[in-house]
């Protein structure tokens, strides 16, 4: 009687503890579209989470290393693995607010390549990771986009029309931080995109570059939330925006919103994954490896058209076609990636070392520009 009655007992103790054991674990990016794509392409085909062995909670920022850096200090890092951009992934990984990461066993490229050796330029010249701290994931661009019914005639179609404001009247969303701006602005001056940088390395070159958005100035509203450009053209508040690619992409491929791209002058992005010193360590570094591998990677693409780092990625992707997941019916998502050759020859490729060394002095005069 006695065993049967601790035999039931531990049994009840194993079923609560089933119940209510699991990791907390908070991952954080950018929201709208692309985090859903990270939700359905990270988390949702991640092994302890399909288990319920591990909760994930996802919480949306709008970048930067202000909150990072915050919860290291206090030693309350609530935060574990984060989406971002190169350049706070650099700065964060020299600050000693990210964990350094071993790639040593992380998946192999199909060809036996090591997980590192598995991420080519994609003819953009950039391989590997550009940080100790930072897991490679996607490309990704900045592009103007408009709706073509707010120019019954001739259309915009280069990023000097963009700056043009007499020749396309009407207002430019633009966000509130330098990166890409400045690039943008002196591709609308006439720089080559193979040149921009070389230019910007000189303090003519910036100023050249803030010339050109005084041109713009009277005319422009500002957006943080990568949501807001959708918002601002649809309403007819700006005739024109910059925008993340694949957020319009995704609007445009899954709802059928009737937006066009300006893919000259665009500038291309990296993102990576870190994971912040203080947190989960364990779980963050399982997690990411598994968001780093080429099936994750490519199943992120069938919700937005961002352009996976790892070469095997896009080779499931082709053989995948028609790939992106569109209500009605599927499509093919390679010729709208940011990394397509035809893209990729109008763009000017981001350089995140040039920002980290130069950005703090950019961003000071742009606050001021901006009237901050």
């Amino acid at each position: 009687m006695f065993k049967l009655i601790k035999i039931a007992f531990l049994g009840a103790i194993g079923m609560v503890f089933a119940a209510t054991a699991y990791a907390d674990f908070t991952f954080v990016s950018w929201g709208g579209a692309y985090t859903m794509s990270q939700q359905k392409g990270y988390i949702d085909t991640w092994g302890p989470v399909k288990d319920g062995s591990t909760k994930v909670s996802v919480e949306n920022y709008n970048g930067g290393l202000g909150e990072v850096k915050a919860q290291v200090e206090s030693g309350n890092v609530t935060w574990d693995v984060v989406d971002i951009l190169p350049v706070d992934a650099i700065n964060g990984c020299d600050e000693g607010l990210l964990e350094e990461l071993d790639f040593s066993d992380w998946e192999k490229a199909p060809n036996g390549d090591s997980f590192l050796d598995s991420i080519p330029d994609n003819g953009t010249g950039t391989s590997g990771t550009i940080s100790p701290c930072a897991a490679p994931q996607i490309w990704w661009t900045y592009v103007v986009i408009f709706d073509p019914n707010a120019f019954p005639g001739k259309k915009p179609k280069r990023m000097k029309d963009f700056f043009d404001v007499k020749k396309f009247p009407g207002k430019r969303g633009i966000h509130t931080w330098a990166n890409a701006l400045i690039e943008m602005a002196l591709v609308a001056d006439g720089v080559k995109a193979s040149k921009v940088y070389e230019v910007m390395s000189t303090p003519e070159g910036i100023d050249r570059a803030f010339a050109k958005l005084d041109t713009i100035k009277d005319h422009v509203v500002f957006w943080s939330a990568g949501s807001k450009p959708l918002e601002l053209v649809a309403s007819g508040e700006v005739v024109m925006s910059l925008a993340y690619n694949g957020r319009i992409g995704a609007a445009i491929l899954s709802e059928g919103k009737d937006f066009e791209y300006i893919w000259d002058g665009t500038v291309l992005e990296q993102e990576y994954l870190v994971a912040i010193k203080g947190g989960n360590e364990a779980e963050a570094l399982k997690f990411m490896a598994h968001a780093s591998s080429a099936i994750a990677n490519a199943e992120q693409a069938k919700y937005i058209p961002y352009g996976p780092m790892r070469k095997s990625s896009i080779d499931i992707i082709k053989k995948g076609e028609p790939w992106f997941i569109k209500y009605g019916g599927d499509i093919d998502i390679m010729p709208h990636m940011p990394t397509h050759p035809k893209v990729l020859k109008r763009a000017v490729i981001a350089d995140p070392y040039w920002w980290a060394d130069n950005g703090a002095e950019v961003h000071e005069r742009f606050g001021a520009w901006k009237g901050n």
